[in-house]
């Protein structure tokens, strides 16, 4: 699944090449919005909340989004070949100069604007808020340390905390940490998790590589994620990967047996 980083650049290329702009078609390929006709409605604006996209009109309607593990928006010029296949489109918005279409789009929904808090009121303080401050961190450190015997790798994951970390930062950010995973919230200053967290998140937001060791030459972005059985960037030993959680949220996730402290479960 998309990080927030990812859905945060996706909403302002949107941005960017819709707003201020009447739509010449469009169209939802969704079986509860198929007899919608966004035609000529005016794109006020684009913007994301955590993994959530919100595209909106006027006249108070909002076109809602969720990328889940395969979707994605593709900007084309009119005219320009597309580059996946006609039966993974789920959204086509063009104007007059550009294409926007959502492939594989599973979440799709039209709801008045006023109305968009249902949707993503239950989340954690989005970490890439315009309005990021001391008070947004406070509340998602707050929500972090009030379950302190929880793994730490599955607090992360929990859009509820906070919104926007994935399973790439996940990894990365328990090793910056020199923590397994499994280890209990308890053991890190939520305050520092929550910086941690939006550095990594903000330093990525404006392209599409996504670097946490600074650096951006391939195989070297990374600390330990999706690098099993290849050497840890910083001490050498064989990075690990285990799973992490069970049923839907069961993830792989690797650490630095070296680098990191804590539990760990059986691995590979």
């Amino acid at each position: 699944m998309p990080e927030g980083d990812t859905v945060f650049l996706t909403a302002h290329r949107l941005d960017e090449a819709l707003a201020g702009a009447e739509l010449t078609r469009g169209e939802l390929r969704h079986p509860e919005l198929s007899t919608a006709d966004l035609t000529g409605r005016t794109v006020l604006g684009v913007r994301s909340v955590g993994k959530h996209l919100f595209t909106r009109f006027d006249r108070d309607l909002s076109l809602h989004s969720h990328l889940r593990m395969d979707g994605s928006w593709h900007l084309y010029r009119p005219g320009e070949r597309w580059r996946r296949p006609d039966h993974q489109v789920r959204a086509v918005l063009s104007t007059a100069d550009r294409v926007a279409v959502g492939f594989r789009l599973h979440d799709l929904k039209l709801l008045p604007t006023a109305q968009e808090h249902g949707l993503v009121g239950h989340l954690g303080p989005d970490l890439l808020d315009p309005d990021w401050g001391p008070a947004l961190a406070g509340q998602a450190a707050d929500r972090l340390a009030a379950e302190p015997d929880r793994e730490l790798g599955l607090a992360l994951l929990d859009q509820r905390v906070m919104a926007g970390i994935g399973n790439l930062y996940r990894a990365e950010v328990c090793f910056l940490l020199g923590v397994t995973p499994w280890s209990p919230v308890s053991t890190v200053d939520p305050a520092e998790v929550v910086r941690l967290c939006h550095d990594l998140l903000a330093r990525n937001a404006w392209r599409p590589e996504q670097s946490t060791t600074g650096e951006l030459a391939r195989g070297r972005q990374h600390w330990v994620y999706e690098r099993g059985g290849r050497r840890c960037l910083r001490c050498g030993s064989a990075v690990r990967r285990a799973v992490q959680g069970s049923g839907v949220q069961q993830r792989n996730t690797w650490y630095c047996p070296r680098c990191q402290r804590g539990p760990v479960p059986g691995s590979s």
